[in-house]
């Protein structure tokens, strides 16, 4: 990659492709969250990271049962959203 390319991408004059920020996250030894993102923009609330924390102990078979329940918890919000919003509109 050349200087006046990574100069474009500090003055957000361009973005990098997704297959740069890999090459420059491996370049550097980083995630690419952490080239993307601020620090702490995506960390959990205390609550939540305990909450998960204790998951990551349990068995893979009940790790499975609460991402199928996290899952299903998402998709009844976003059809709320949307049953809300056509109401609106």
């Amino acid at each position: 990659m050349h200087i006046t390319q990574v100069r474009r991408y500090e003055a957000e004059q361009a973005q990098p492709s997704i297959e740069i920020l890999k090459k420059i996250a491996l370049s550097f030894n980083v995630t690419t969250d952490w080239l993307i993102f601020e620090e702490g923009e995506r960390n959990l609330p205390n609550n939540l990271q305990l909450k998960f924390d204790a998951v990551s102990q349990m068995t893979e078979e009940d790790q499975r049962t609460i991402q199928s329940l996290i899952d299903g918890m998402i998709l009844k919000h976003i059809a709320n959203q949307l049953v809300a919003g056509s109401q609106r509109g």
